[in-house]
């Protein structure tokens, strides 16, 4: 069933054209306020402009939507006469499956992967027509990326039209007494009948646009379910029935393939032999011709090669001389290096030893000096006494 909700837009939108038109006065001739309706009539020439976009986008989906609920029936219809037998190999190559270009263009790309999986009478692991044909198709189709942002813009510009409104009332309105005041209220409520129309033709058409196109959007998922299902009972391709089907046909396929890149190198082989031979007839012929021109020349040239090779091979053995040498020198410089380092080693061993007999020495000193000075007391001590006891004899 074709969907036609969307005409529940364009209704409610002429519907609140006519009313605005009523209440400013445009059939009785009594306009109240120009600039209210210039304001009102602006906002709904917005609205309008983007009604039409999204029933444009509506009308594209619907279309889409239509055409594969339709083919689904003529698939079951065939499907069933044709009792119960798989209908792809009558589908791969009918053109005239679907007329909307973007199915049109889904399902041939569709047909050209499934061709690449071809092996013998069955597909090995052929991939669903849902990823050709599927929730993204239809969002494209249907301008999702417009259509998901109009609910908002209609809620925006009824808040938008209410600030205007009260701008305008606000500006006109002066006074410092209640006589002055009085009389600018008439302008005030024109303002203010700006922004509480503006914000209810912006909420209910925010509203009513939400619900349509969740609505439009709810039955062509609907139908892309039920086209699937029914391409998958009836048309998909038939795919290898076990592991051996496909094994064998992928031997057969590196058969095949092996038997062909064998008959290329036969052929490359062929061809290098004839290449060959011709080659070597070509230097044997210019061998000859040099040799007629040159005459003995060759004879001065083979001394000449001798004698390069006798220098090469002086001047090789002096370089094996020279690498000997430095090899002898670099053991030597080692041999160097390891009494060096033997020779550190006994200094800092010997530097140890001295240390250890200076501290052994400051002891003994520090001994002596200790003994000496305890004589040197004791011997002051008997010399007081002895000098006590003779002046006391005295």
């Amino acid at each position: 069933m074709k969907n036609k909700l969307f005409y529940v837009l364009f209704l409610v939108y002429i519907a609140m054209v006519a009313f605005i038109l009523y209440i400013n006065g445009v059939f009785t001739g009594e306009i109240t306020s120009l600039s209210n309706l210039i304001i009102n009539g602006v906002f709904l020439l917005i609205i309008g402009i983007l009604f039409l976009i999204s029933g444009v986008s509506f009308l594209r989906l619907n279309r889409l939507t239509d055409e594969l609920e339709d083919v689904a029936e003529d698939l079951l219809k065939e499907y069933k006469d044709g009792g119960g037998k798989n209908l792809w190999a009558s589908l791969q190559e009918r053109k005239g499956l679907f007329e909307d270009r973007n199915l049109r263009e889904a399902f041939g790309r569709y047909r050209m992967q499934i061709r690449g999986s071809r092996r013998g009478r069955h597909y090995v692991n052929p991939c669903g027509i849902e990823e050709y044909v599927n929730e993204e198709l239809l969002e494209r189709v249907g301008c999702n990326f417009f259509n998901s942002g109009i609910s908002g813009a209609m809620t925006g510009l009824g808040i938008l039209g209410t600030f205007i409104g009260l701008s305008l009332g606000l500006g006109s309105f002066e006074g410092d007494d209640i006589y002055t005041i009085s009389d600018n209220v008439g302008p005030l409520l024109s303002g203010m009948k700006v922004a509480f129309h503006t914000s209810v033709y912006g909420i209910i058409f925010s509203l009513i646009f939400n619900i349509v196109y969740r609505s439009i959007m709810a039955d062509a998922y609907e139908k892309l379910e039920y086209f699937l299902n029914v391409f998958k009972q009836c048309a998909m391709p038939p795919e290898a029935e076990s592991g051996e089907e496909s094994l064998t046909a992928m031997l057969v396929y590196q058969a095949n393939m092996a038997n062909y890149m064998k008959q290329l190198l036969e052929i490359s082989r062929g061809e290098a032999g004839v290449q060959t031979e011709a080659m070597e007839r070509l230097a044997g012929s210019f061998l000859e011709q040099l040799q007629s021109v040159m005459g003995t020349g060759f004879k001065g040239l083979d001394g000449a090669l001798k004698s390069a090779a006798q220098t090469q091979t002086v001047n090789s053995e002096s370089s094996r001389r020279l690498l000997d040498a430095v090899n002898a020198l670099m053991e030597s410089n080692r041999q160097m290096q390891e009494t060096m380092s033997f020779m550190m080693e006994r200094q800092e061993r010997l530097a140890g030893e001295i240390d250890a007999q200076k501290r052994t020495l400051e002891q003994a000193c520090d001994e002596i000096s200790r003994d000496v000075s305890n004589q040197l007391y004791t011997f002051e001590q008997m010399r007081n006494l002895y000098e006590n006891e003779n002046q006391t004899k005295e």
